[in-house]
């Protein structure tokens, strides 16, 4: 987002006795009497006008010194960050209820545990400033939600669209994986994440998790692995067995509070080093004010020379 501001905004205050002499500061001309006024009459208009363009330059010399800028807050020369791909189960037993438990004591509307892992995903999302985020949905078969891309608003945005069931109702973590690794293709970051989630075991695909899990270790990605759930839903097995083989990190969780708890945990484990820095790249414009305030000085000298 581009932002127009002043470097020394402060210096803009020498405005104001400039324009205080505007109108009390104007050169006193003593009095003289001719017969033929009419010969003074250009003369008196272009001093007039000389005085407005000596007003002007003082103008755009205060302006050049507050050196106007235009400040770009995302910076594309620093997005040196991390790719990361959210494999999400939109299998239908992500639609069952009762995850959130805090929400179940106090009586509010139950949320499916799909509508849970979308919040606290997109919170997920949102902390990643300085990583390009992705996201894989997966069912019977899986599919690109939305490509690896630094657009935050973009990605959570797309997140919100989607539901359980699009992708049908079994449980494909083989697809959802080699989905994944193929939304890396154009891919140039040095570290390379698949965050996979899942309540389920896997019953569907052409691909199994082995070969999925192989294809992601010959790209050097790592894959952290959530099972959601009661005891024995996930497959515990085939999960910390996917993470260990590819350098991730297995999770168990069994409600919502745990689950956010294990996002915050990747995202400090992962935590890119430019995270905390802020970057801006300024475009400096002093040199218009300085180029028009020049323009009008060459044009009165070369009047005053004419004269």
């Amino acid at each position: 987002m581009n932002l127009f501001s002043f470097e020394y905004p402060f210096i803009i205050l020498l405005l104001a006795p400039i324009i205080y002499c505007m109108y009390k500061c104007r050169e006193q001309m003593k009095p003289r009497f001719f017969v033929h006024l009419h010969f003074l009459s250009a003369k008196k208009s272009f001093l007039k006008l000389e005085w407005l363009l000596k007003i002007a330059i003082f103008v755009l010399l205060c302006i050049a010194l507050a050196s106007p800028i235009v400040v770009d807050k995302i910076n594309p020369s620093n997005r040196d960050g991390k790719d990361i791909v959210l494999a999400i189960d939109g299998s239908g037993s992500m639609n069952a209820s009762g995850f959130d438990v805090e929400k179940e004591m106090s009586k509010e509307e139950r949320l499916s545990r799909f509508e849970i892992v979308k919040i606290i995903a997109t919170d997920f999302i949102k902390k990643r400033e300085s990583d390009n985020v992705g996201v894989v949905l997966y069912g019977d078969f899986a599919f690109i939600a939305s490509p690896i891309t630094y657009e935050k608003e973009i990605v959570s945005e797309m997140l919100g669209y989607l539901s359980h069931g699009m992708a049908g109702q079994n449980t494909a973590i083989g697809e959802g994986i080699a989905m994944s690794v193929r939304a890396f293709k154009h891919s140039k970051a040095k570290t390379k994440i698949i965050i996979l989630l899942t309540d389920g075991e896997h019953n569907s695909g052409d691909i199994s998790p082995k070969e999925a899990t192989s294809l992601a270790k010959d790209e050097n990605i790592k894959i952290y692995t959530i099972g959601m759930g009661n005891k024995g839903e996930p497959d515990e097995a085939l999960l910390r067995k996917i993470a260990d083989e590819s350098g991730g990190e297995f999770f168990i969780t069994e409600s919502a509070k745990e689950l956010k708890k294990v996002y915050d945990k990747i995202d400090e484990m992962e935590s890119s080093k430019i995270k905390s820095k802020e970057y801006l790249l300024k475009d400096f414009y002093y040199w218009v004010a300085l180029l028009f305030a020049l323009g009008i000085l060459l044009y009165l000298l070369f009047r005053e020379v004419r004269r």
